[in-house]
């Protein structure tokens, strides 16, 4: 028994990044185990999933048809039901809110430890091993987990994206579901804090910091999000001064995003919103100070005042300055 199982995650008929990222982790797993990658997806239009699914590295994909969105109750009976079939060693489910939501409760069922927010996993030395972050991302840490199975949720962003297509074997998994046990009904979608703008899907954030100082000057940023056909988001500062909504919040308490390009104006790089955007394909840093730690992240770093920049870039795209 020397198998790793992942659960896919989708929101309104979209596979999640998590859901690649997820494969990624779990071939790793797989490899240093000697074992196969099993690949679940529960719910919604299971055979489309399976098709996007089948990427390089995933054995087998599991599907489910059970439901339409993600549903607590069934997602812990049908999760539980299949590891049991699978007998894996590692069960991966994204560190998501709908992830932590049913992970705890499936591991609590197996009777299997859980570790949350992994950034790593290893069995490279035969026991399992989970890296995390401590003391708000300031320290790593390993711990290593007494145990032959467990569930780990992995954290967003630290695994790229597989995305090579597979041969995978697609199999129907039929879960007995007991529908007295289910005591929860999804009535509708709202995104948090409000808005259409979901950042993470964006593939060009414009994203600002406390450096902007006045509320009235978000307009100059607005601008250059504008002409670059950009989302405007923001560190935690601006959301907590109530310049912009919490759905456009980068970080930890925020959103995980993973654009192609991330510009941060006046963002000096505290780790918890460095843990939201620096999965970023590119990172364009503007500050005034050199030895902000965005700096160290930043594939191109501009050390100038964001008022001079800013609209030179935006003259430089074609835009208009508003000041």
């Amino acid at each position: 028994m020397s198998d790793v199982l992942a659960v896919a995650e989708h929101r309104r008929g979209d596979l999640r990044d998590a859901s690649f990222e997820v494969v990624t982790a779990g071939r790793e797993l797989a490899d240093e185990q000697g074992g196969d990658l099993h690949l679940a997806v529960v719910g919604g239009d299971v055979d489309g999933f399976a098709e996007e699914l089948n990427r390089e590295g995933v054995d087998v994909v599991h599907t489910v048809a059970e439901g339409e969105e993600f549903n607590h109750d069934v997602y812990v009976q049908v999760v539980e039901q299949l590891y049991a079939q699978v007998a894996p060693t590692t069960l991966l489910i994204p560190n998501t809110v709908n992830g932590l939501d049913y992970a705890p409760a499936v591991a609590e069922r197996l009777g299997v430890p859980v570790v949350t927010d992994a950034i790593g996993v290893s069995r490279a030395n035969g026991s399992m091993e989970v890296t995390r972050e401590m003391y708000g991302s300031k320290v790593e840490t390993t711990v290593e987990v007494d145990a032959d199975e467990v569930v780990v949720t992995t954290r967003p962003a630290e695994w790229p994206q597989t995305e090579s297509e597979g041969s995978a074997d697609v199999q129907a998994f039929d879960a007995d579901v007991d529908e007295s046990a289910v005591r929860s009904t999804v009535t509708g979608f709202e995104e948090v804090g409000g808005g259409d703008v979901d950042i993470s899907e964006a593939d060009v954030l414009v994203s600002v910091g406390r450096g902007i100082d006045e509320e009235e000057n978000l307009e100059l940023v607005e601008a250059l999000a504008d002409t670059l056909g950009a989302t405007l988001s923001s560190s935690r500062p601006i959301v907590d001064a109530g310049w912009l909504p919490k759905n456009r919040q980068v970080g930890q308490s925020g959103k995980v995003v993973t654009p192609k390009v991330y510009i941060a104006i006046g963002i000096s790089g505290a780790v918890q919103h460095v843990a939201g955007m620096k999965g970023s394909d590119t990172i364009v840093a503007i500050n005034t100070d050199p030895n902000a730690p965005i700096m160290d992240l930043a594939d191109y770093a501009i050390v100038d005042d964001l008022f001079d920049v800013v609209p030179e870039l935006i003259e430089e795209f074609g835009g208009e300055s508003p000041v």
